[in-house]
């Protein structure tokens, strides 16, 4: 459904799944498994923070950020 799609096209803080891109329950899981491969960093299915993770391009880059520790290392700290 993303084949139209240039990554210039994607807005970093519009939402995922339904509104903007219109993502579904199947690309969640694909993203995951995408992260959990790609980072090392692993969500639980059953996770309450799944909807704000999931939210947008933004906020997985910031969860990934916060589990990979890159947020302390960008920082100096």
């Amino acid at each position: 459904m993303l084949e139209d799609i240039s990554p210039e096209d994607i807005v970093t803080d519009e939402p995922l799944f339904v509104e903007g891109l219109g993502l579904d329950s199947i690309d969640a899981l694909e993203l995951a498994l995408a992260i959990h491969q790609e980072f090392g960093v692993k969500t639980e299915p059953d996770d309450e923070r799944n909807r704000e993770i999931f939210y947008s391009v933004k906020s997985i880059a910031d969860f990934i950020r916060s589990e990979t520790g890159a947020e302390k290392q960008a920082s100096g700290g």
